[in-house]
């Protein structure tokens, strides 16, 4: 269903009072009469709580400030829609009336929006609101019906104004929707069953993020805890092939293997579980974490601070239904998120030192919500553009052998499908249809010694490669930019169209950006 944002012009508060029938004395009456309510000639401010259509009135919960410093709460009725939060002038001139001063209480009303500005508020942006109220327009003979909605939004930077929106169909008082901006007075209303709730990713996210702890503190304290001869035979199992399943860096430059710790890395675990996989038969990691939490448990003290029971049956339960509920997001138009921080920076417990089981089960918990975040970081950037463009996104992090550490590696895939733009392949009498352009952009983060940390970014665009790298170190930069000659003939000799190549000392630029989107070569300039 769509919407148009009403094109008519704003009327000055008296002649829209005319224009309703409505004497400006019968703005709003109380239900029950409160004679003494405010003195004679008294006026004091108030705020429109709550507003529901009834019939062809509207119910209002006001909160009077008096005079005395208290406030008190009356309900009336109004012929005029008042948005929620409008701020009155209030005066009683009969027990059973409500006089609101004219200019006051329509000043919100008639700034309800007439149209989007979309600079503010782009096309594709989604917007979520409340209804107000929804009324049935005069209907000429012959014309299909249209009716008329006060919207109050809840998002974007329009976050508390309302909106009016003739569509052709009522909406439900009270209910929330979603709509995409098509344009300044248009929108496409989004069906509930399929609406994208970006708010609850956004929220998981960042409960995710408060919860997480880096990967190689708990592999510092497990290669210690390794050691100890008294641990239980399975709990010693589940810690040697967590540890033994951990690729070693000249593993990750085979592709193969590569591929393969791409895929146990955690990121695919939900949707291997939802396909009816038996994750068992591959090596993964956060499989390979939630085992050893199995095994932990049972062996912590009964005084513990731990509920066995309820933290097995929340990890059981919640850990799957997060990534499922978030699926239903992916596919819809919304407004650009603010990307999540790429890489995630380091977080210690301040508890690595210690080699007990409690730490261990502190340990894996935060490593577990840290791999959540990764995939929830890419939940959130992964939508439909607004040219029609299907931009998916993949984050993940994987802990790597460096002789006798263990480096995690933080990667960040990103895939842009662009629409077709050939209109003869949608001519049904043309059998060839050309393939969708792919762009593909790759970052990587670590710090590896002896050059410390290290970030990458790559881009491949119409069969050509560019890449920026940073290194936090003047002397690593320098080598880097040194051998750089070097990785270009490597990367010509496999068959790559190298574009540029280039190297600088620091960290990439932050801040908002839209991914591939963005290039650093134009390739058509």
């Amino acid at each position: 269903m769509t919407g148009d944002i009403s094109s008519l012009p704003s009327l000055p508060p008296a002649v829209a009072l005319l224009k309703a029938g409505v004497s400006p004395s019968d703005v709003v009456k109380l239900l029950q009469p409160a004679a003494g309510l405010l003195a004679t000639g008294e006026t004091v401010t108030a705020e429109v709580v709550t507003a529901k259509q009834v019939d062809q009135a509207f119910q209002l919960l006001l909160r009077l400030n008096l005079a005395s410093g208290s406030q008190t709460l009356v309900q009336a009725t109004a012929q005029q829609q008042l948005p929620v939060g409008a701020s009155l002038l209030v005066s009683q001139p009969t027990p059973a009336s409500l006089a609101i001063t004219v200019q006051q209480s329509l000043s919100n009303a008639v700034a309800s929006l007439l149209s989007i500005d979309t600079k503010q508020v782009p096309v594709g942006t989604l917007l979520q609101g409340t209804v107000q109220s929804s009324q049935a327009l005069p209907q000429a003979a012959g014309q299909p019906a249209l009716f008329r909605n006060i919207i109050t939004l809840i998002n974007t930077v329009l976050a508390g104004t309302t909106l009016t929106v003739d569509s052709p169909k009522p909406l439900t008082v009270g209910s929330q929707l979603n709509a995409q901006v098509q344009g300044p007075q248009s929108l496409s209303f989004v069906q509930l069953s399929t609406r994208l709730d970006q708010m609850a990713v956004a929220q998981q996210l960042s409960t995710q993020q408060s919860r997480q702890g880096s990967l190689d503190g708990l592999f510092k304290v497990l290669q210690n805890v390794q050691q100890n001869p008294s641990l239980p035979p399975a709990l010693q199992a589940s810690i040697t092939t967590l540890l033994a399943d951990l690729p070693d860096i000249g593993q990750l430059s085979d592709p193969k293997m590569l591929a393969q710790a791409l895929s146990g890395s955690g990121v695919f675990l939900e949707a291997n579980l939802l396909g009816g996989q038996n994750v068992a038969s591959t090596p993964d990691l956060k499989a390979n974490l939630l085992r050893l939490i199995a095994q932990i448990l049972p062996q912590l003290p009964d005084n513990t601070d731990y509920d066995t029971a309820a933290v097995a049956n929340t990890m059981a339960r919640v850990m799957p239904s997060i990534i499922r509920n978030a699926l239903g997001t992916l596919g819809l138009v919304s407004a650009r998120a603010h990307p999540s921080s790429f890489p995630l920076p380091s977080r210690y417990l301040g508890s690595e030192n210690a080699d007990d089981l409690e730490t261990v089960l502190k340990l894996a918990a935060a490593a577990i919500s840290r791999l959540q975040s990764h995939q929830l970081s890419g939940l959130e950037q992964t939508r439909t553009t607004a040219d029609g463009g299907v931009l998916t996104t993949w984050q993940l992090e994987i802990p790597m052998r460096n002789l006798q550490d263990i480096v995690p590696l933080q990667v960040k895939v990103q895939r842009e499908e662009t629409p077709d733009k050939d209109e003869a392949a949608e001519k049904p009498d043309n059998p060839i249809k050309p393939a969708k352009e792919k762009l593909w952009r790759v970052e990587l983060a670590f710090d590896l010694e002896p050059l410390g940390p290290l970030q990458v970014q790559a881009q491949l665009a119409h069969g050509s490669l560019s890449s920026q790298l940073w290194a936090e170190r003047p002397e690593s930069a320098e080598l880097i930019a040194n051998e750089l000659g070097y990785l270009r003939e490597r990367l010509v000799a496999s068959g790559i169209n190298v574009s540029e190549l280039a190297c600088h000392r620091g960290t990439p630029p932050q801040g908002q950006r839209t991914a591939l989107e963005q290039r650093w070569i134009d390739e058509t300039a």
